[in-house]
């Protein structure tokens, strides 16, 4: 069967009568099982998604399905599905079975999605790499020896190697835009609070975003369109209306466009990375969009801000995984201290650990105003500038990821250089606002470079026409 690039390329043919959910899903369980080693799904759910499958099939033919019949969706393993296994790729959680599902879930069910599996990533959202699963890394489908990027690894690679049409991930700082350009799709990072988080496992609850991984601008429209919205179960959603994202794609308005100097002159960004994104800029520039560079003068700034507060804010919400309640419990234990403390230090793996003894440290007494109401400020500063600049730009553009992708094992032994690998992707996160990674080519050893576009809080619909533009371009002149 051929891959499909979009829902409206299979839902053509399932019209014509060429195809059927059920023969979709047993497509891509079959790319699943042939293609083991790149670690994309920790668990398919075959029999389930095949009756899934005929049931949307019997509703395409009464004309009664949902917006997402023919959509066959794998969820990164951080998202709530009752009655199925969700352990955020550690061994902390192992055997743990979700009581309930995630709202952003349940509204894709609800609109006909098929749900094919639970995608491998970074433990607890935390990685660049998908090195840091306890199940073992995800592997780059374009080149083995090459990581996927991180968090959201497995869900980038299920797209990218044709094993589910799209993927539900997370985004913290950069744990959808990042991957999606180590391997050449459309990665989303809406507004934070466009889209409920109740049933997303919380790293830092100031951050986390739910976002899509697709093949296509359109079908992450879609995908946003159907998931966002107000929730009961969630305080810090947006109430705001959701428009009808996927009906407004097109657009021939002449936009202004920033591009921030800083990033491009930035030691660590690859030659064959930057000549790519400026000649993006150029392009633009040629097609009468009025395009100017821009100064950030806070781009050293925005790495220690972000792992300082989100290591803060993890500290506090994997402090309930304690071996007491649900989960893996030590068999070592003698009493409950050593049960809390062997619990944690034989479930959590190594960067979690990192992770949450930085954070206990930084919200220590004597370090908080030093480091975490310090970082507060800076985000703050970071925020007001983004804002300003997003005042006078329709978009801010700049490159996704300072490299295309590293080998395996390349940066595991240094983590400020892991952490650095998230240098352009933490803007938008420190300053709530919507960004997308869009491929715009690849180096010279066929690895993917992606395109990070920025703008104002809530205006998704004209990031999402703009991207749609930008592919559209490329295409014919490609």
């Amino acid at each position: 069967m051929k891959p499909y690039h979009s829902l409206r390329d299979i839902r053509a043919d399932i019209a014509s009568g060429q195809l059927s959910c059920r023969q979709l899903v047993e497509h891509y369980l079959y790319n699943i099982k042939q293609k083991p080693e790149l670690n994309a799904f920790l668990e398919t759910f075959d029999k389930e998604a095949l009756a899934q499958a005929e049931a949307v099939d019997k509703k395409l033919a009464s004309g009664h399905a949902g917006k997402l019949a023919g959509m066959v969706i794998g969820l990164k393993d951080v998202l709530a599905y009752e009655g199925h296994h969700l352990q955020a790729s550690s061994q902390i959680l192992n055997g743990f079975e979700s009581l309930y599902t995630a709202t952003a879930v349940q509204r894709l069910l609800a609109e006909d999605a098929i749900i094919i599996g639970r995608q491998n990533c970074d433990e607890f959202a935390m990685g660049a790499s998908n090195e840091n699963s306890s199940m073992g890394p995800v592997l780059n489908a374009d080149d083995s020896t090459r990581v996927p990027g991180g968090s959201s690894g497995g869900s980038a690679v299920a797209v990218q190697a044709d094993l589910c049409l799209a993927s539900i991930g997370s985004d913290t700082g950069g744990s959808v835009r990042q991957p999606a350009s180590f391997c050449g799709v459309v990665g989303l990072k809406p507004t934070y609070s466009r889209i409920s988080r109740y049933g997303l496992i919380a790293y830092a609850s100031s951050f986390d975003q739910i976002g899509v991984l697709s093949k296509s601008v359109e079908d992450a429209a879609l995908l946003l369109e159907v998931m966002a919205g107000s929730d009961e179960y969630d305080s810090t959603v947006s109430h705001r209306p959701v428009p009808a994202y996927s009906q407004m794609l097109q657009t021939d308005k002449k936009y202004k466009i920033g591009y921030i100097r800083d990033c491009f002159e930035s030691e660590g960004l690859d030659s064959e990375v930057k000549e790519s994104i400026l000649g993006v800029k150029d392009m633009l520039k040629s097609a009468g969009h009025e395009v100017e560079a821009v100064e950030f003068p806070y781009l050293d700034y925005m790495v220690p801000t972000y792992y300082i507060l989100t290591t803060a804010e993890a500290s506090s919400n994997l402090g309930r995984f304690d071996g007491v309640k649900y989960g893996f419990r030590s068999e070592n234990a003698t009493d409950l201290t050593s049960l809390y403390k062997k619990t944690r230090a034989e479930g959590f793996g190594p960067e979690v650990q990192r992770r949450i003894m930085l954070g206990t440290f930084v919200l220590s007494a004597d370090y908080y105003d030093a480091y975490y109401t310090k970082a507060q400020r800076v985000r703050r500063l970071i925020k007001e500038k983004t804002d300003e600049l997003l005042q006078h730009y329709d978009f801010l553009i700049l490159p996704t990821a300072p490299t295309t992708a590293f080998k395996l094992g390349e940066n595991t032994a240094n983590p400020l250089a892991m952490y650095l690998a998230d240098i352009f992707t933490v803007q938008a996160s420190l300053a709530g606002v919507p960004a997308i990674s869009i491929p715009v080519g690849r180096d010279a050893n066929g690895l993917s470079i992606g395109l990070q576009l920025m703008t104002r809080s809530f205006e998704e619909p004209q990031l999402l026409a703009f991207s749609n533009y930008i592919l559209d371009k490329l295409t014919v002149e490609a």
